[in-house]
């Protein structure tokens, strides 16, 4: 059976967790968590403070932008449900919108329509490690004086116009779940593009308190200094990050060439009309976070993940639209109407997909899709 994920693992992560463990500095705040944060604010220019996850990321982001009772956020309904939950545990209402078919991001076109008075935060998620059109929504934000925080999730090694995601808004939020392109378990960083919220936001890192500063010797004693929790990741998790991020553009470099060989086998098909892919826009550099495939619907979606398993071969589907869930139906509504979001989602198919999937192992999966299509009658 090919599985649909395996986590990354480059060789020397057990090596470096050996090393947390000798150096008596298991919690956060360790120096693997600080080698973490120093290298993608190399890579970004952002300041980056790594997280448990990228849900915990998200609820930074939502208390920094001073998310209160009955503020409204803008968000896709095509995104995990920690994009919604930040802002629902803050007392926020959800505004969704929809799609755009072509690359599965938040209709940036839609978005001014959905504003109120109440709103305060546009919440853009990068599905797959293709920007949404950051340009626009950023024209729309400042117009109306709105934060905009970015779900960079799936993003690490992902470009909007030569800008890294997650460091074109207030913040950015990024996962280092098992399935993601870098891993830590369960794992996250928020970017931190303006350096004014750097301080605030240590302080609501730490439990509330100066206690960052008062390792920087910059304070004599920490004390409790406004509203917060523990949002600082496990030195083990960091380590086994580490370990990945020495090798990023290798694991990058190989997933992104995944992506195009998956393009390559499966082009006839796309050409044929049977199936469709995600449109990368020319100024948009993906990651090879994921590949999917769009069926022609529901039913033939269901009939061709059936089949791949049958014949060895773990394949997925993405996303039930939050604004169909219940939860979504309790905390927010749809901005106009739902055009694509759910007729594309239920047609999306998502590949075997990660660092160490091999060369015969992406022919055998294609030769698995095009023997389904050669069978199945077309409507």
């Amino acid at each position: 059976m090919i599985p649909f994920n395996i986590p990354p693992y480059t060789g020397r992560e057990r090596e470096y967790i050996d090393k947390a463990i000798d150096n008596h500095k298991i919690c956060g705040g360790g120096e693997f968590d600080k080698l973490c944060s120093a290298w993608f604010e190399k890579q970004t220019g952002s300041s980056v403070l790594m997280t448990p996850s990228c849900t915990h990321a998200l609820e930074m982001a939502a208390i920094l932008c001073d998310i209160r009772e009955g503020d409204e956020v803008i968000l896709p309904s095509y995104t995990f449900a920690s994009t919604a939950d930040a802002f629902v545990m803050r007392g926020a209402r959800l505004v969704f919108v929809d799609v755009r078919p072509d690359t599965m991001n938040m209709n940036e076109e839609l978005i001014e329509e959905a504003i109120t008075p109440a709103t305060k935060v546009i919440a853009a998620m990068h599905y797959g490690g293709v920007g949404c059109e950051m340009d626009r929504i950023n024209e729309i934000a400042e117009k109306h004086g709105l934060d905009v925080v970015e779900d960079a999730a799936q993003c690490a090694q992902a470009y909007y116009r030569g800008r890294p995601l997650g460091t074109m808004s207030r913040f950015g939020c990024m996962s280092f779940h098992e399935t993601k392109n870098f891993s830590m378990g369960e794992g996250g960083a928020l970017f931190i593009n303006r350096p004014e919220d750097l301080e605030r936001a240590e302080i609501i890192r730490e439990k509330g308190t100066d206690r960052s500063r008062f390792f920087r010797g910059q304070v004599d004693k920490y004390t409790w200094r406004d509203a917060g929790s523990s949002y600082l990741p496990s030195e083990f998790g960091c380590a086994y990050l580490y370990a990945q991020l020495e090798l990023a553009d290798k694991i990058t470099e190989a997933r992104v060439s995944l992506a195009n060989g998956y393009r390559e086998r499966l082009s006839a098909l796309e050409k044929s009309g049977a199936v469709e892919f995600q449109h990368i826009p020319s100024y948009c550099t993906p990651n090879g976070h994921l590949f999917y495939i769009k069926a022609e619907d529901l039913e033939e979606r269901t009939a061709l993940i059936s089949f791949l398993k049958e014949n060895g071969v773990n394949a997925a589907f993405h996303y039930v639209p939050l604004h169909s869930a219940p939860a979504g139906i309790k905390y927010g509504r749809f901005s106009g109407e739902d055009v694509w979001t759910t007729r594309e989602s239920s047609r999306l198919v998502r590949l075997p997909m990660y660092y160490g999937l091999s060369e015969d192992d992406l022919d055998y999966i294609c030769g698995c899709v095009e023997k389904f299509y050669a069978s199945a009658p077309r409507k």
